[in-house]
């Protein structure tokens, strides 16, 4: 058997990448440079740098609300993350979606297959790394992504196996999709725009993209990620994930003291300058992960800065995520509202949509490190 140690991306086709496979060892094209590995960040695990909120106060009224939204605002200030309990959502209902995505991934090749595509406008998709065979760099990821609101539009593409895919998968995203109304209306209200200023935007007429990530066991994990470093394009993103592996970049204003190690520049964070460190994100059973998108960047005026995160691998174990990203329809622009525009603080965002990011995807190799946000900010 060849050695492929050495093989570079266009090497590997879908369904026979170096993930899927199992190989004993990390090919050439799956290595990442030395200044972005994991080993070389300073990841750290703290749990009590990131913000955990309980979000069953935001059904109240009065001082209590008042107090949930003010830590929502300080999260989506200082890190652009924070996770949340009490939310609502059945652990039932979670752990039954992440047994049904380990299901999919756990059929035969020929079944997936049917769903393979580097097409980033198709509904349902299946693939691995970013782009197959395009991207200079792989990644080592399986995937699954399809749109699920509304959700009688789409839920007959999904897959129909594993049996039971279709319900599980589909409480999740209709229980996740809910919630997420209820996050923008508090970061919304946070902003002085009212909590209703995006709901029938992200609620009836929204998108939703459900991203079911697998991350097999990787026999060098520090010499590969699972996804480069990015922020999403949405408004928000809710994460759900079956063993810790999120890591989020926090910049050195917010976090250098409590290390006590040295802070270093990070060669894939923009702007340039900015000294930060990576975080590794607990997992917490019950716990979901929201991330600010860019979008969020967008409407704050800048305010809200989207989170910088990347996923990393484990030497042993499978790690399974869901994501589901939440913006507005695929053709509604995202612009900054007046209300949060001055002479002190002009507009510092160019308008955009889903459609937009799209295109952006379809062009770009997202693991050179060139962001969706910076097209939109404005020289000012």
């Amino acid at each position: 058997m060849k050695n492929e140690k050495g093989a570079s991306s266009s090497e590997f086709s879908m369904g026979n990448t170096a993930q899927e496979r199992g190989l004993p060892y990390v090919p050439d094209c799956y290595v990442v440079p030395p200044p972005c590995r994991p080993e070389n960040s300073e990841s750290e695990s703290e749990s009590s740098t990131i913000p955990r909120i309980d979000v069953s106060r935001l059904m109240t009224d009065g001082e209590e609300r008042r107090q949930v939204v003010e830590e929502l605002a300080m999260a989506c200030r200082r890190l652009g993350f924070f996770q949340i309990v009490n939310h609502g959502i059945s652990q039932s209902i979670l752990d039954e979606a992440l047994s049904a995505a380990a299901g999919f991934f756990e059929l035969p090749a020929k079944e997936k297959e049917k769903l393979m595509s580097n097409d980033v406008y198709n509904p349902v998709r299946y693939g691995t790394s970013l782009k197959d065979g395009l991207d200079k760099i792989q990644f080592w990821r399986i995937f699954l992504k399809h749109y699920a609101h509304p959700l009688d539009k789409y839920i007959h593409l999904w897959p129909g196996k594993p049996s039971g895919y279709r319900e599980k998968m589909g409480k999740f995203c209709d229980q996740v999709r809910k919630l997420s109304v209820e996050i923008m209306g508090a970061i919304t209200e946070s902003l002085g725009l009212g909590r209703d200023y995006m709901s029938s935007h992200m609620g009836e007429n929204g998108t939703q993209v459900t991203a079911v990530n697998c991350y097999p066991p990787c026999p060098q994990p520090e010499m590969a990620l699972g996804l480069p470093p990015h922020s999403d394009y949405s408004c928000i993103t809710i994460l759900l994930q079956s063993l810790a592996g999120l890591e989020i970049l926090e910049p050195e204003a917010h976090g250098g003291a409590r290390s006590g190690g040295p802070r270093r520049k990070i060669p894939t964070r923009a702007p340039p300058g900015v000294f930060s460190r990576w975080i590794a994100v607990p997992n917490v059973k019950g716990a979901l992960q929201v991330h600010v998108g860019d979008h969020v960047e967008v409407l704050s005026n800048g305010l809200y800065k989207s989170v910088v995160h990347r996923a990393t691998l484990n030497r042993n174990t499978t790690r399974i995520s869901i994501a589901s990203l939440h913006s507005l329809g695929m053709d509604e622009k995202m612009t900054v509202p007046d209300r949060l525009v001055n002479d002190q603080n002009p507009v510092r965002y160019r308008e955009s949509s889903f459609n937009d990011f799209l295109e952006f995807l379809a062009k770009n190799d997202l693991a050179r490190g060139r962001r969706f946000i910076d097209t939109l900010r404005i020289k000012n």
